[in-house]
């Protein structure tokens, strides 16, 4: 079947309703989802978005903090308009209705604003612990109050479809004219065609073993893009978040920086803080920093995890301010009230994926990409605590505004989209191929592809890699397809790009951090890491 839009959303994040929300107005909208609206990398965000709303803070503040933390590689155009317009944005989101929390003074009601890691002022506006879920519960209900707006759930994006592909000749501006999508829920390849598609996915967190992501961060809008022929920009930056909650019962829950924000103190198991020795900021210093120095202090003790905590603030502003987490961690017997948190590092972010440009428009003609899944410029080798949701409100908006410019200029030529092709495909009496080549990849990453490389580690990774592409691609175009079966694919691909783009880098920067090059090389590295499936450098793609 092929359902027609103007524009299709591939994506329900703060990025993708943002957009679908406000491009309402102008035509019809279809937002594909993969699984419930409300799941997504969104709805998992704790600490808050970070903006400048004190007259005690500035935005020469707030943007001097985020090119500090990007090492060099921050886009300073890029970075000044998204603090800028920062305000604008967090005031459209509070008209949708999403509730930040307060504090009442004598006069007025006033932000509750938080700090994290490497800010210099307060500037996080939070709702509670459950910032992402607020804005994702206040985005849904404006969604569904949009006439032109409909959600498929249960939808994941197979690939792209592109003018070159319906013609059967390479073009040399190709646009992007839809997607093939698959129903999980009835088995079925659907077209979806429109003039314009916006890639807002989320991340790949799940190419890693240990991940604070949902589980449907399986990199699907960057493999796409890459296999449409976008350029992909440094994919070789990974966050891992410093402290993931450690328990055999605990499925990848975040304890947000926002309680090192507010005084939490990291020690090894035998009560000693170590933070110091890394950095003048100590446990808010940046993520990378935190993340190789916890890592390192586990190395050298052999211990499975580090404690944080945050046992010398009152009980009551630690539920006040952090019920979430503080009920959660009560879940699994810690109260973290009277004793430290157990924590570890998890991948968390990329700060790479789908170049764009400043209205995030890709290298593919009608083709956007908002929020985690494009690379902006604005986070460079490390993003900055709690700029990602403004990163997403304001390219989103951005967005919004080009094609509101473009769909004027739209002649449509109406070109035929063959439908999804099932011939010569079987169903597969192998899922355990499936089942072992995730679990392989996923412990490959962590193992050679994680907070520590070296070249060795990377090579081997390499030809392991590769390997598993080539059965992947195999089992692919042999097989019927299965929600299983393309996310494999996908996580295959991406964990190639970051394979590649991390070999490439000859120097350690960020949060890419090689011990055969541990010195940062502006001389020849001060660019982004750029990979496209038409350039020279060819990426194994499943």
């Amino acid at each position: 079947m092929e359902i027609e839009s103007d524009f299709l959303v591939i994506g329900s994040g703060i990025a993708g309703l943002s957009f679908a929300i406000k491009a309402a107005k102008l035509g019809t909208v279809a937002v594909i989802t993969k699984k419930k609206e409300v799941e997504s990398a969104t709805n998992l965000a704790q600490g808050g978005i970070a903006a400048v709303t004190d007259k005690a803070d500035s935005f020469e503040s707030h943007i001097a903090d985020t090119l500090e933390c990007g090492a060099g590689l921050c886009k300073e155009d890029v970075v000044r308009f998204v603090v800028t317009e920062g305000p604008e944005r967090i005031k459209e989101l509070i008209e949708w209705g999403v509730e930040f929390t307060r504090v009442e003074d004598t006069s007025r009601s006033i932000f509750d604003l938080g700090r994290e890691g490497g800010h210099s002022r307060r500037r996080v506006l939070h709702a509670k612990d459950r910032t992402g879920q607020e804005i994702e519960r206040a985005l849904i209900e404006k969604a569904a109050s949009e006439k032109n707006l409909r959600v498929y759930e249960n939808f994941i994006g197979i690939d792209l479809i592109m003018t070159s592909q319906v013609l059967g000749r390479r073009m040399e501006t190709d646009r992007c004219m839809g997607v093939y999508a698959y129903d999980i829920v009835h088995d079925e390849v659907h077209t979806f065609r429109a003039k314009f598609t916006i890639l807002a996915t989320g991340g790949v967190g799940k190419v890693y073993l240990v991940t604070s992501n949902p589980d449907i961060a399986t990199g699907d809008g960057v493999a796409m893009a890459y296999r449409a022929g976008a350029v992909i920009a440094n994919m070789e930056f990974i966050q891992f978040h410093p402290t993931c909650l450690y328990h055999p019962e605990a499925k990848s829950f975040l304890i947000s920086e926002a309680v090192r924000g507010e005084g939490g103190i990291l020690r090894l198991k035998n009560g000693t803080a170590f933070m110091e020795k890394y950095h003048p900021l100590k446990g808010l210093a940046p993520r990378d920093v935190v993340a190789r120095a916890i890592d390192a202090e586990l190395k050298k003790s052999g211990d499975e995890f580090v404690l944080l905590d945050i046992t010398h603030r009152d009980r009551d502003f630690i539920r006040r301010r952090f019920p979430n987490i503080y009920n959660e961690c009560l879940k699994f017997g810690i109260d973290m009230a009277n004793e430290p948190i157990p924590v570890v590092p998890a991948a968390h972010y990329l700060c790479g994926g789908v170049m764009v440009d400043a209205y995030g428009k890709t290298t593919i003609d009608r083709l956007f990409a908002c929020g985690e899944v494009s690379c902006t410029g604005l986070h460079g080798a490390n993003r900055l605590a709690s700029n990602s949701l403004l990163e997403a409100v304001v390219f989103a908006h951005r967005s919004f505004l080009k094609v509101s410019e473009l769909l004027k200029e739209v002649k449509d030529d109406r070109l035929p989209i063959p439908p999804w092709d099932m011939r010569g495909v079987r169903e597969s009496d192998e899922s355990v191929v499936v089942t072992n080549d995730w679990d392989e990849i996923r412990r490959c990453m962590w193992n050679y592809v994680g907070i520590v490389r070296s070249n060795k580690r990377l090579e081997r990774a390499k030809r392991r890699m590769d390997l598993i592409c080539e059965e992947i691609h195999e089992y692919y175009w042999n097989y019927t397809v299965t929600r299983d079966l393309l996310e494999l694919r996908n996580i295959a691909t991406v964990a190639n790009l970051i394979i590649c783009s991390a070999l490439m880098r000859k120097e350690s920067r960020g949060l890419h951090y090689n011990v055969d090059y541990p010195e940062r090389d502006n001389l020849h590295w001060l660019r982004d890491t750029i990979i496209s499936r038409y350039d020279e450098r060819k990426v194994k793609d499943a």
